[in-house]
């Protein structure tokens, strides 16, 4: 088994009980609450476990809960599967992970990659560190040979350097900043003891007031497929579709961004194969829609 974080997790344990209304599991509000969401009564008589014993769960007193214990704890609170697992890890009842994010992406991802000549490609890690990359994603995403191997990582990079931010629209940068914090607190779960992951959080932490805010909220979620608008400087606004799909042996993500046949954004992007990374005249500047 892995290490039992009591403190880690009992925090995320009061901070999801908050959130759950009554109303949300059967229950009447009956008089006003002091406290947003259910009490600590409420919860332990629908996971069927003593109030004691959840009470000293919450306080980071209790004994490493059975993994029969977080399940039915999960179903009261009613968390996601990315809920669940981060819950898991955190008591430490799932198979000790690696110490640290692998780095070494598979020949044969890498050969695929290469072969999506026509359609941008990475690969990262859970940490974000991009390790893999196209020619198409340098020519969407900008030069990652570029930049020094500890700068190159995504949400470093979204949260410090205003022209990565600045190629989402607003609504999408948004999307992006709550999701890949949630995604970044699911693998800190995953590799507690990793120092660079340890050390990436503080880091951010201390650059940004926004990383920041979105981490104190507790929030758990894995990366999924979404649409994103993205801007170009010579092209100017795509609509891509971003799907990420994982490489379960090394804990790897490889993200390719699509457009479907037939419409311009599709076209945008042979645009953009046929003027790669080259440097234009005049670029577009980016007028952010607010939607």
């Amino acid at each position: 088994m892995d290490h039992f974080d009591r403190d880690a997790l009992a925090t995320f344990l009061r901070h999801r009980r908050a959130l759950v209304k009554p109303a949300d599991v059967g229950l009447e509000a009956g008089p006003r609450r002091r406290t947003p969401g259910l009490r600590r009564q409420e919860l332990a008589e629908l996971a069927g476990m003593s109030v004691d014993y959840y009470v000293r769960l919450e306080q980071g007193r209790g004994p490493r809960p059975s993994t029969q214990m977080l399940t039915a704890i999960g179903r009261a609170l009613q968390l996601s599967d990315a809920e669940r697992d981060y819950m898991h890890h955190l008591a430490g009842t799932t198979r000790t992970p690696r110490m640290e994010p692998g780095s070494e992406v598979r020949s044969g991802v890498l050969h695929l990659i290469e072969s999506l000549d026509d359609t941008p490609v990475l690969v990262c890690n859970a940490r974000y560190d991009v390790l893999a990359w196209n020619r198409m994603a340098t020519a969407l995403l900008g030069d990652f040979a570029a930049q020094a191997p500890a700068e190159r990582n995504i949400i470093w990079r979204f949260f410090t350097d205003p022209d990565a931010r600045a190629r989402h629209d607003e609504a999408g940068a948004a999307q992006f900043a709550r999701e890949s914090v949630a995604d970044l607190r699911a693998a800190k779960a995953r590799y507690p003891n990793d120092e660079r992951l340890t050390s990436l959080i503080r880091r951010l932490s201390d650059a940004s007031v926004e990383f920041r805010d979105l981490w104190d909220q507790i929030d758990v979620e894995t990366r999924r497929s979404t649409r994103k608008r993205l801007h170009h400087p010579y092209i100017g606004w795509i609509n891509l579709n971003c799907d990420a799909l994982h490489d379960p042996g090394n804990d790897h993500w490889i993200i390719l961004y699509t457009a479907p046949a037939g419409t311009s954004d599709r076209e945008a992007l042979r645009l953009l194969n046929v003027i790669g990374s080259q440097d234009l005249a005049p670029r577009q500047q980016p007028e952010r829609p607010a939607g």
